[in-house]
């Protein structure tokens, strides 16, 4: 029976990252017909990242069910292989995004949230697929982070792929404002070009502290200072084994 709880729970959230994406994408909205489409918002790039991860995670656990026993070195490096993508999607994307939008939006949210989510939106988009754009993001990811261990990259590559993909973003945003004339975010209209550089370099440093929040919530969970083997390969040999009787 070893692991099937979270395999559930794993299917359970990757169906509902589904459910809530395809509705999103169902919601016929004026800023979905514009350049950059839904690719333009952070929330919805968030989705895609929290979906493919948990796709991984499904991946993983279905392919160690199915080569359990099987004695097969190839397969156990492919699967190692399998997990160590599955680790760094976690601790480079899933979890400091993730955490990052939920944080942003909920603050700015109550500070004024006409600045991030107009009150019209919610002609468009339903209360409860708000909270599953924006809220549920948090628990999936920190019960993901408690039920399995992951093995983080090097601080340094951990923290330059973070940093890329902050600036590709802010990139992007940038560029969609240069073709379009008009800021993804509406309160980007009411701030000065310095006030937008101070933001966007401070989001940029909250993605680092975020991934380093990660670091030490996932060593601090499995205390790894005080279990020297490598977690990967004790959760490979879990897998292999079969429960007796």
């Amino acid at each position: 029976m070893a692991l099937v709880p979270c395999q559930v729970l794993r299917v359970a959230i990757l169906l509902s990252y589904c459910s809530i994406l395809c509705n999103y994408k169902a919601i016929e909205m004026p800023s979905h017909q514009t350049y950059g489409g839904s690719w333009k918002f952070l929330t919805f790039i968030d989705l895609v990242i929290q979906a493919v991860f948990f796709g991984i995670c499904v991946l993983t656990d279905l392919s160690s069910l199915l080569t359990r026993g099987s004695g097969s070195q190839e397969q156990e490096r492919q699967l190692k292989k399998l997990i160590s993508l599955r680790d760094w999607m976690l601790a480079v994307l899933a979890f400091p995004v993730g955490i990052f939008v939920v944080a942003v939006f909920w603050i700015i949210y109550a500070y004024d949230r006409e600045m991030i989510y107009p009150k019209l939106l919610d002609n468009f988009i339903p209360g409860w697929l708000n909270h599953g754009m924006h809220t549920t993001v948090l628990p999936f990811i920190l019960i993901e982070m408690r039920t399995s261990h992951h093995a983080y990259p090097s601080r340094s590559s951990g923290l330059a792929a973070i940093c890329t993909f902050s600036v590709g973003y802010i990139l992007w945003v940038c560029w969609v404002h240069h073709v379009t004339g008009m800021w993804v975010y509406p309160f980007l209209e009411h701030i000065g070009p310095g006030a937008r550089i101070l933001f966007f370099g401070s989001t940029t440093i909250l993605m680092n502290f975020l991934y380093l929040l990660g670091e030490v919530l996932n060593s601090y969970i499995w205390d790894t200072q005080r279990k020297p083997p490598s977690w990967q390969d004790v959760e490979i040999n879990f897998i292999y084994m079969a429960p007796s009787g």
